[in-house]
């Protein structure tokens, strides 16, 4: 495909996904990300070519005029969409297939300064809410959607949406995924979940499976109701978790 080829290509693509895009003499003058996509190209083969600074020098005039931060190392697939720009970092070792769309402030980068490939690799047809920041060596699978401000450290199957700090799936294959266990509550909150399930378990042994009575009258039914009322108060706070 020749050079004009592929910048008419994408900017076919952003018009199919940008209702905001009225013209391609609009998308042409007035979108950076792409800018930054086309001025990545050239840094790319520079890189290849070895003449690593000039790429590297390439790629930060292209952070000064559009806000996007592209390691000349990357390895961008066709149409890539970038929409409002600003903010957005992709490593050097990370790898971008096809018809993704990116908002801004999305990052694609490292854990820490180990070497290889250290960067995600989000495959075609991926959706990425802004703000989202995507770590170390990852994959984002096919066609799956991660939600604004979410924190991806971990893979990701096709077809699925995840969100959250550190992020999970809450839905795959066009399904709801609802959490049972919170053991997969990857988050501050999961150990005081675990303790108050655990606590749960415990009264429910205590009780025997005893009946509620409606009345206490005796001392001992009187403890069984207090034991019933902490045992309720516990669900909820547990339900009230899983719900976050």
């Amino acid at each position: 495909m020749t050079l004009f080829a592929r910048i008419r290509d994408d900017i076919n693509s952003v018009l199919e996904r940008d209702p905001a895009a009225r013209s391609r003499l609009e998308v042409l003058l007035c979108y950076p990300g792409l800018w930054a996509v086309w001025i990545h190209r050239i840094s790319h083969k520079l890189w290849r070519a070895r003449w690593r600074l000039a790429a590297r020098l390439l790629s930060q005039v292209a952070r000064f005029f559009t806000g996007v931060d592209i390691h000349p190392g990357a390895l961008l697939g066709r149409r890539l969409f970038i929409d409002h720009a600003t903010g957005v970092v992709i490593g050097e070792t990370a790898i971008v297939g096809s018809d993704v769309t990116m908002y801004q402030g999305v990052t694609l980068g490292g854990t820490g300064k180990g070497h290889g490939k250290r960067h995600p690799t989000v495959c075609d047809g991926v959706f990425i809410g802004n703000n989202a920041n995507v770590l170390g060596n990852v994959t984002i699978g096919e066609n799956s959607r991660v939600g604004a401000g979410s924190v991806v450290l971990s893979d990701v199957p096709p077809n699925s949406t995840v969100v959250g700090v550190p992020a999970h799936i809450v839905y795959r294959n066009g399904e709801r995924v609802l959490i049972t266990d919170p053991h997969d509550v990857k988050d501050p909150l999961s150990d005081a979940l675990i303790a108050l399930s655990s606590r749960v378990e415990e009264l429910e042994k205590q009780l025997g499976g005893a009946a509620w009575p409606m009345e206490p009258f005796t001392a001992e039914e009187a403890e069984r109701t207090a034991y019933h009322e902490e045992l309720e108060r516990l669900r909820q706070y547990v339900s009230m978790g899983e719900g976050i």
